[in-house]
Formats: structure tokens, C-alpha cells, sequence
């Protein structure tokens, strides 16, 4: 099967390794996204609703470069700082997907990569090939 990487084109694409979103036969699958502006600095800072909103805008941004749409989304996993805030990120999270409703997950974490960043998502899609 053929592999497709989708980059975002940030600097820590090739120093970690990692692509934005991997595309094999049907499958895609969106790493871990965070609310990052396209000027590279974080959207939303203190505010984890805004974060969540920009975090899948990026998403639905990286999903379009594979030629899929967030209606393809099957599976979505978020990581949050602060699980109190849980019905922020939830209210991001069904305004996108409020008729697509895909299996999810919502965790606590201690830390993300950035002490700003307070939401961390990915997502696998299934597209048409």
C-alpha cells in the first residue's frame, strides 16, 4: 500500500521525525495537534475553549491536505492540563462533531510539549481511496 506523509511544514517535523497526518490505503491518521497559529505561536493562551477550536481547525486542516474531511473522522483522542475544564474542550469538540460523532477519548495529562498549550488532539479518519 501506498504511504502518503501530509506536513505542516514546522521546523520540528524533521527533528522529531514525525509528519502531521500519515495517510495508508484507507486510513489517516492526524498526530497529536495543538492550537498553533500559522505565525507558529500558540492561539488562545489561558483559554482552553479557544485552544480546542484552533487545535481542530488545524486538524481539519491537515485532513483536507489528504484529500479527507472532518465527516471521515472515526476516532479522536484528547489530552487536556486541566480535566475540570472538560466541558470546554467537549463544547469545541461537538461543535465539529456534533452530527459526525466519532469514538473519543478525553484524558488528563501532567504536562504537554509547551506549559501555554492546554489541549492536545489527534484523529483517524477513514476516506474513500
Amino acid at each position: 500500500m501506498e504511504r502518503q506523509n501530509i506536513s505542516s511544514g514546522t521546523t520540528w517535523e524533521p527533528i522529531v521525525g514525525y509528519s502531521r497526518a500519515v495517510k495508508v490505503g484507507s486510513s489517516l491518521h492526524v498526530s497529536g495537534t495543538t492550537a498553533t497559529g500559522p505565525d507558529g505561536k500558540i492561539v488562545g493562551v489561558g483559554d482552553v475553549y479557544a485552544q480546542a477550536v484552533q487545535t481542530l481547525k488545524n486538524i481539519e486542516s491537515a485532513l483536507h491536505k489528504a484529500g479527507a474531511e472532518m465527516k471521515d473522522v472515526v476516532r479522536t483522542r484528547m489530552y487536556v492540563t486541566n480535566i475540570a475544564e472538560w466541558e470546554k474542550v467537549g463544547k469545541a469538540h461537538g461543535e465539529f462533531f456534533r452530527d459526525i460523532r466519532p469514538a473519543t477519548s478525553m484524558v488528563q495529562v501532567s504536562a504537554l510539549i509547551s506549559p501555554e498549550i492546554l489541549v492536545e488532539i489527534e484523529a483517524d479518519a477513514v476516506v474513500e481511496t
